[in-house]
């Protein structure tokens, strides 16, 4: 096929964007190229509200054939938390026929070089762009997200995010000059002289294993990092969340042939029910990279036995909350009620564990008992969620049963400060809608006691629940919070205090155990939150996760540099 674009045209078009991409890692300041308010894609026209439905909707039913080779069946099954069967089915790969395929495109790919790379990932990044709407109800409805949270973050937060690993993959590939002239002075003899080069070289084809709640926010830095460092990239969707992915390689495809590169430097490995091929996918030697997001049981299988590979896995964490004191307690108790509400909690930087000092808090409104912040966190949930429409928008639906079988469970654990209601959609009568729990233990009272709440609250429980923890102390509550981010590992952790001494031991700890911290937000920013270009999502440093995205030890490991030196 012939080239309808060149590197160069793209390269002139994307440099400026990817500019400033590298000027927003090096500075850290808020920046975003992709609008997130639906009605910046226009209300109609192809980029707008309806046509995204329409194209959506158009999909259903439908057989998403993407010219791979090696396809030997066609496969698919996802039902959306909404109730709805998408009907779509997508090519099963023989992959003894799929993997050298994907290899052969790889030499050009690596010889185009950094910035060409960089260029053709901006361009399909763009194109995705000009699709949010659609991949916003193919996110919405395969994760459960609410459509507002599918657009943002599976839309232009997600494609932020590939852009910030394509920054970094750029920066760090081209931190070696492609040449250099090497001249070592002899004294009265002449000079050693030697012309070197140095060139990016690839690992090989990367594996992407997708995960169920965030396919495209969690996927696409990995995706892209591979890509831009001259790697073929597999991508494995949850089974329950391929059409997101299955577009992304879609577009991805597209904008590779049209720039003359082989289209098979990116493909889809779609499975049958059952099937589980991501660890026979791990094990192949021709996988030299991973990326995974999912259960810490697997993510620690691969990182054990995947040895052939560089994995990268964010896992699961027991992500903690320290309240000691606050001088706005309204505002805390609503900024906490919307991070515990936000998408059911089905998210890996939701809190899980609010460590309360049993004597009480110091506020703004007077001393608080611990039975009252927990009964008063319980009023702030409820008033959130009292309205059944905006509740709707905000939890989204359960996405699949064994969350609701947690949820149904976590009421047994201890006293209940605030019990799970069921919400109806109207819109999509088949959605399971469930507000949050709140369940009070007790952090000094052990199995031997005749309740194992230490057990509850150092496992994760992915969903809507949460625990108030009673503590000793504040002292205790930094111990207690050290020993869960060193034994369980945790993505995010929050503390209130007016104490700048309290706040140095949090900090401190934190510092310690390779922890990300969000100290006293009472506003429009949420511990459950992070901003590509800006914040870090995950550390590297703890059980949670070995990476952080994005920095540089994320790009940095796909591809490794090769010299070539010779007598000048």
């Amino acid at each position: 096929m012939a080239a309808e674009l060149t590197a160069h045209q793209l390269i002139t078009q994307h440099r400026p964007t990817l500019d400033q991409a590298l000027e927003a890692i090096r500075t850290r300041a808020y920046w975003s190229p992709h609008p997130e308010h639906p009605k910046a894609y226009g209300e109609s026209g192809s980029l707008g509200m309806a046509e995204g439905k329409a194209a959506f909707d158009a999909l259903l039913g439908t057989r998403l054939d993407l010219g791979q080779p090696g396809t030997d069946d066609w496969v698919g099954g996802e039902v959306s938390p909404y109730g709805i069967e998408l009907g779509v089915t997508y090519p099963h790969a023989d992959v003894d026929v799929l993997l050298p395929a994907m290899r052969a495109g790889q030499r050009a790919w690596r010889d185009a070089g950094a910035q060409a790379r960089a260029a053709v990932c901006l361009e399909i990044l763009k194109r995705i762009s000009d699709r949010t709407h659609e991949f916003a109800h193919a996110v919405m409805h395969t994760s459960g997200q609410a459509f507002m949270m599918a657009f943002q973050a599976g839309g232009p937060h997600a494609q932020d995010r590939g852009l910030e690993a394509v920054a970094y993959a750029y920066a760090e590939q081209v931190r070696t000059p492609d040449s250099a002239e090497w001249v070592k002075p002899q004294g009265k003899r002449d000079p050693l002289t030697l012309t070197k080069q140095f060139t990016p070289v690839p690992r090989g084809t990367a594996l992407l294993i997708g995960c169920n709640t965030f396919p495209t926010w969690n996927g696409y830095p990995g995706l892209f990092a591979s890509l831009a460092t001259g790697n073929a990239v597999l991508v494995k969707p949850h089974p329950r969340a391929v059409l997101p992915l299955a577009l992304t390689v879609q577009v991805a495809r597209e904008v590779l042939a049209e720039t003359g590169f082989d289209p098979n430097l990116v493909a889809l490995a779609a499975e049958r029910p059952g099937e589980g091929i991501a660890k026979t996918l791990a094990l192949r030697p021709e996988i030299r990279i991973i990326d995974y997001t999912g259960s810490t049981a697997f993510g620690d299988w691969l990182e054990t036995n995947a040895r052939q590979a560089q994995v990268y896995t964010e896992k699961a964490g027991v992500n903690t909350v320290i309240v000691e004191s606050t001088d706005n307690y309204k505002g805390m108790l609503s900024n906490l009620a919307f991070s515990l509400s936000l998408y059911s909690g089905q998210m890996c930087t939701t809190p899980q564990n609010l460590l309360i000092p049993r004597a009480g808090i110091t506020t703004d409104e007077g001393p608080k008992s611990f039975d009252e912040v927990a009964a008063d966190l319980a009023k702030s949930v409820d008033r959130l969620l009292g309205d059944d429409a905006r509740a709707n928008a905000l939890l989204g639906a359960i996405v699949n049963p064994d969350v609701k079988a947690r949820l149904e469970a976590a009421s047994g654990l201890g006293e209940v400060a605030l019990p799970s209601r069921e919400i109806s959609n109207p819109e999509f009568p088949g959605a399971v809608v469930r507000t949050p729990v709140i369940v009070k233990l007790d952090g000094a009272r052990k199995y031997w006691e005749g309740a194992d709440d230490e057990a509850a609250y150092l496992d994760e429980c992915f969903g809507p629940v949460s625990f108030a923890v009673a503590v000793d102390s504040a002292t205790d509550a930094v111990e207690l919070l050290r020993r869960t981010i060193r034994e369980k590992g945790a993505m995010t952790v929050g503390a209130y205090t007016n104490s700048e001494d309290f706040e140095e031991a949090v900090r401190e700890v934190c510092l310690e155990e390779c922890a990300q911290l969000s100290l006293n937000l009472t506003g429009g920013v949420y511990v459950n939150q992070t901003a590509a270009f800006s914040d870090f999502h995950g550390s590297g440093g703890n059980p949670a996760a070995n990476a952080a995205l994005s920095d540089g030890a994320f790009v940095a490991n796909r591809f490794r540099v090769v010299e070539v030196r010779r007598d000048a």
